[in-house]
């Protein structure tokens, strides 16, 4: 059983165990010993932060459990989790941290870990850290303790890899674009990036004083970035999250497109291209029924992964896809990057546009959206109440209710007490009154278990 490690790291509120600075130093020490245990020469680990307050404490003690334990730390500051991933791997390093919460407000924080290959530690390697918390490795003699650097041209070395990422020339001149990047760690790449594409860019949310982060702004608030589309007549909209790896845009109008509208316009645009692997692309649970006819008549198969990026992730390498993403905005351009990337799939997105001549409304415009909703239950504590034979026998009636026009999905977050509902249905109606009726009696049902 897991006990630290969520779907997407270790997160919580800071000054909350386990997000202390005690744990970060422990963590740090047991992360450290069990990434590099098998090498043969003075190890290396990458970190990486967004905006928040407690990055600089949660830094400084898991750099001095690393440094402890004999590792050499490279700081690279303020940068989005994908730049983490590339950076891991283009400065040789032997593992990379990220510091972030991702789209959670300013008081909570996270830890999440990248192998040297830039890709998410596997379960198993996460159960084994867990284990060492619990009994740590010897430290080493006082004159093999590491040593912590700073890396200064961090984000300019992630911006010329963005760039890289598309066919040498391309330029986006005379495209007015507005960025979102929710006083968070893209406040800096996020508009330089667009700036030196030849975009004329009005930026948002780009002041953090570590307090601001994801504050009624961002992926998850991105009403302020459709009104300002309609306000300055700008071509397209990107509202990114408080590290950056997800993205939701807008189009000309101000209508949002989200991470499911996405995947139809980049996989139609692979495809034509003959760039598509596999014939399929990965999504999961909660993609919508809309965008799996979409594909269908395209001749691509529609895969559904468990939520949560790294499950996309392991399946695409497992199928061998290289487009994958969620529907709340997380996009895997695996022959780019080894993680979401909100940066890359808003560059995919300007590319389609060039390359078709078409306004960003006009491309998928043949994907019709099933009407869907997602209910949070909060609970007093985590508990696996879905294993219990009541709330079993609840889902399955609402179901049946739906026949074969929706469909349910009722998972546990990985990171907080909640259980999330999601229905979907041809008839919004339906789908309402189904949800409705279903959360009702799931809250009730939950409260007798507590």
């Amino acid at each position: 059983m897991r006990r630290y490690f969520g779907t997407d790291g270790v997160r919580g509120v800071v000054n909350t165990d386990p997000m202390t600075a005690e744990f970060a130093l422990r963590l740090g020490r047991a992360a450290g010993h069990v990434l590099t245990k098998h090498l043969k020469h003075k190890p290396h680990v990458l970190i990486g932060k967004d905006t928040r307050l407690s990055g600089y404490m949660i830094e400084s003690a898991l750099c001095a459990g690393l440094t402890a334990q004999g590792m050499n730390v490279l700081l690279v500051g303020p940068v989005p989790t994908p730049a983490v991933a590339y950076l891991t791997r283009s400065l040789r390093a032997d593992a990379g941290v990220v510091l972030s919460a991702s789209h959670n407000p300013a008081g909570d924080n996270g830890i999440k870990f990248f192998a040297a290959d830039g890709f998410k530690l596997p379960d198993s390697v996460e159960l084994e850290i867990e284990a060492a918390l619990d009994n740590l490795p010897p430290l080493p003699p006082a004159l093999e303790i590491g040593k912590a650097v700073r890396v200064d041209d961090a984000r300019g070395r992630y911006i010329e890899f963005l760039k890289s990422s598309l066919p040498r020339g391309v330029r986006f001149d005379g495209l007015k674009v507005v960025i979102d990047s929710a006083n968070g760690a893209a406040y800096d790449v996020a508009p330089s990036l667009f700036k030196e594409m030849g975009c004329e860019v009005i930026s948002l949310f780009d002041q953090p004083d570590g307090y601001n982060i994801n504050q009624q702004c961002g992926s998850t608030y991105p009403e302020t970035m459709c009104q300002k589309v309609i306000d300055v007549g700008a071509d397209i909209g990107f509202a990114l999250d408080g590290d950056a790896d997800r993205l939701i845009a807008c189009n000309a109008q101000g209508q949002l497109v989200d991470g499911d509208q996405v995947i139809a316009i980049l996989a139609d645009h692979l495809l034509k291209q003959g760039k598509l692997k596999g014939q399929a692309v990965v999504t999961t649970l909660m993609s919508n029924m809309g965008l799996g006819k979409f594909l269908e008549q395209r001749g691509v198969q529609m895969l559904r992964a468990n939520v949560g990026d790294r499950y996309v992730l392991e399946m695409m390498r497992d199928k061998g896809c290289n487009l994958g993403g969620e529907q709340s905005g997380h996009m895997i351009l695996l022959d780019s990057n080894t993680t979401g990337d909100g940066l890359m799939t808003a560059l995919q997105l300007l590319c389609a546009m060039q390359e078709t001549a078409q306004p960003l409304s006009e491309l998928a415009k043949d994907l019709t959206l099933y009407p869907q909703k997602l209910w949070n239950i909060v609970m007093e504590k985590k508990v696996d109440v879905l294993s219990d034979a009541s709330v079993q026998t609840l889902i399955q009636n609402a179901e049946q209710s739906l026949g074969n026009t929706g469909r349910i999905n009722v998972r546990a977050s990985g990171t907080e007490p909640k259980l999330r509902v999601m229905l979907e249905a041809e008839s919004e109606t339906l789908m309402l009154d189904v949800g409705n009726r279903l959360v009702e009696e799931l809250t009730f049902t939950i409260k007798t278990l507590m």
